[in-house]
């Protein structure tokens, strides 16, 4: 008999974390625990946490006060970037029973069984350092019926100086093309249509068996029963003219959608970032892919607040992406992370002007994203419906990321349907006609 029959599970952060979360579940459930939702009192809580923010530490710790007040009783387990960056801290969130690092969280279940025999009276503490971890673990999500995000690689050998997922997560790693196409096939095996490909720097496939993204990218295409595939965000220095033309001229299940990290519009800044590429090449990349597929959706990552950062530096990115034909922003206000290369730069931004810098890009985002929708309106597409229900309508995406709306049909529930694409409503989302 288990000690902890229900088990709850929270996933901060990225697509890689809740890849990982479902795999981490599918084993609870493998031994007996029956998978809760957070509020229905469950005897376990994994929280799976992200560190690339402050807000991301601050939310943790959040997580684990509310979990204490649905069952003070409940054992709360954290695993995760954070969790490996600073497990003494979190050791120390009153409530907190065991805290997992990168080496240790796929093997949560055997600690927790350790643990029933044993009174405790702090939390327990198991992690190694970061250079220690060096196997892949494969993972995919399976809660959502629509789409999974498959784990394909994981860890990153960049650097950049702002980043500490190198710190968390370790070196470039994966598995091998033909094991990743295995745990593709199990996602087919399901009712799921997309799978969205996922991991710290996917570009960077093919560590230690001589083999690359874009071999897996044509592997992947030939799995039977998966509708799309979407890739996550990709570096633009690892995005390859070759990537591109396939994916958009020549597979038949990559959807032309792309997400392609910036950071800045100026080289100093990029530099000092220590990325690999510069502006140029990056306006080679998105140009290559407007060329081909000229309704090709392009979102975009842009930090904010950098050390160092002038107000011309700033104009510099804001103007550069003005020009530049993509579809939208995901903004990140820069915040100092400890053992990283940024916080030693000196000239730091208030935090004020971040905020301020932060709004007028959001501000941009939103007309490139009404502006790329504009141009959508009257064309013909696929959307993949969404099963939430939300006061009589559903949702969907176009193979071209474009959100569209209808009335609530579950029958329309996870299907793929042909639709003209007819206006934009005043919340931003396409109206749209079945065809």
């Amino acid at each position: 008999m288990q000690q902890f029959k229900k088990v709850a599970f929270y996933t901060l952060g990225c697509k890689l974390n809740f890849s990982e979360t479902s795999t981490i579940s599918r084993l609870f459930e493998n031994a007996g625990f029956a998978k809760v939702d957070f509020e229905e009192t469950p005897d376990i809580l994994v929280i799976n946490t992200c560190s690339v923010t402050e807000n991301a530490d601050k939310k943790c710790k959040q997580l684990v006060r509310k979990a204490k007040k649905i069952n003070p009783e409940v054992y709360v387990a954290v695993i995760g970037c954070y969790a490996q960056l600073k497990p003494t801290e979190i050791a120390q969130i009153p409530g907190v029973s065991l805290v997992l690092g990168a080496n240790e969280k796929f093997n949560i279940v055997e600690h927790l069984e350790a643990r029933e025999k044993e009174e405790q009276e702090q939390a327990v503490v198991k992690f190694e350092n970061i250079k220690q971890t060096t196997s892949f673990i494969p993972s995919h999500s399976m809660g959502d019926r629509t789409r999974s995000f498959l784990k394909v690689q994981d860890g990153c050998d960049y650097f950049c100086t702002f980043c500490t997922i190198p710190l968390a997560r370790g070196k470039s790693r994966n598995a091998s093309i033909s094991e990743t196409v295995l745990e593709a096939q199990k996602i087919a095996e399901t009712k799921i249509k997309e799978v969205v490909l996922t991991g710290v720097n996917i570009g960077d496939f093919g560590q230690g068996n001589d083999e690359n993204f874009f071999e897996l990218v044509k592997a992947l295409d030939e799995v039977n029963g998966i509708d799309r595939y979407r890739i996550s965000s990709i570096e633009p220095n690892l995005l390859s003219n070759e990537i591109i033309q396939f994916t958009l001229e020549d597979s038949k299940r990559f959807v032309p959608h792309f997400h392609i990290p910036l950071q800045s519009g100026s080289d100093r800044l990029l530099k000092a970032m220590r990325r690999k590429y510069l502006r140029e090449l990056y306006v080679e990349r998105v140009q290559h892919i407007k060329s081909l597929r000229p309704d090709c959706a392009i979102g975009v990552d842009v930090i904010v607040g950098f050390p160092g950062e002038t107000d011309e530096e700033f104009l510099e990115t804001v103007d550069f992406l003005k020009d530049l034909d993509v579809s939208y922003l995901h903004v990140f206000t820069y915040s100092e992370r400890a053992n990283t290369t940024a916080v030693k730069l000196g000239d730091p931004i208030p935090n004020q002007v971040r905020a301020q810098r932060s709004k007028q890009l959001h501000i941009l985002s939103d007309k490139k994203k009404r502006a790329f929708y504009e141009s959508q309106v009257g064309s013909k597409r696929t959307v993949l419906f969404e099963a939430e229900e939300d006061e009589g309508i559903m949702y969907g995406f176009t193979e071209n990321y474009v959100k569209v709306k209808t009335p609530y049909n579950p029958d329309l529930v996870n299907q793929m349907q042909q639709v003209q694409l007819t206006e934009i409503d005043r919340d931003g989302v396409l109206k749209c006609e079945f065809v």
